[in-house]
């Protein structure tokens, strides 16, 4: 099998990896089933009509499929407004629909963490006070054993 070359740098050199200190907010995907998070920080700049991530980071405590998601969506979500990061996360979330559970969990974590760090930070300016959201994924990325009743009873 073939890895793609765009796939490949992603792997080695991850886009946006690390950490923000002072971020504008912090959103947290999390898998409930195995640990697995992705932390997403992001730096706004409201200076136009509509919020923009003017800086974006990730953390991951995950696979390496998670950490070129995380790669792969901070890079296309940076410098975009949050009307354009909805849709972005909307746009993933849709194509997850087809691909099996087990991968698909790795960019939904991913997605949720960049929706719970828009979500968080538009609720900190309505409290006055930094939110920090977990979103907790719907997939698993544990593969899910099934025994037919005989292998039970052995």
């Amino acid at each position: 099998m073939e890895i793609d070359n765009e796939i490949l740098e992603h792997m080695r050199n991850p886009y946006n990896y690390g950490r923000i200190d002072e971020a504008s907010s912090i959103g947290i995907g999390e898998n409930p089933q195995n640990g697995e998070k992705v932390i997403i920080y992001i730096n706004v700049d409201e200076s136009d009509s509509e919020a923009t991530i003017s800086q974006i980071a990730f953390e991951a405590i995950a696979c390496m499929t998670t950490v070129v998601a995380g790669s792969v969506i901070t890079k296309e979500a940076d410098g975009l407004t949050f009307s354009k990061v909805e849709e972005l996360i909307a746009v993933t979330l849709g194509m997850l629909e087809h691909v099996d559970p087990e991968q698909a969990a790795c960019s939904e974590m991913v997605a949720v963490a960049l929706k719970a760090a828009i979500d968080g930070y538009l609720l900190s300016k309505e409290k006055g006070e930094k939110q920090t959201l977990i979103y907790k994924i719907e997939q698993s990325c544990s593969p899910q054993m099934e025994y037919s009743k005989q292998e039970e009873r052995e």
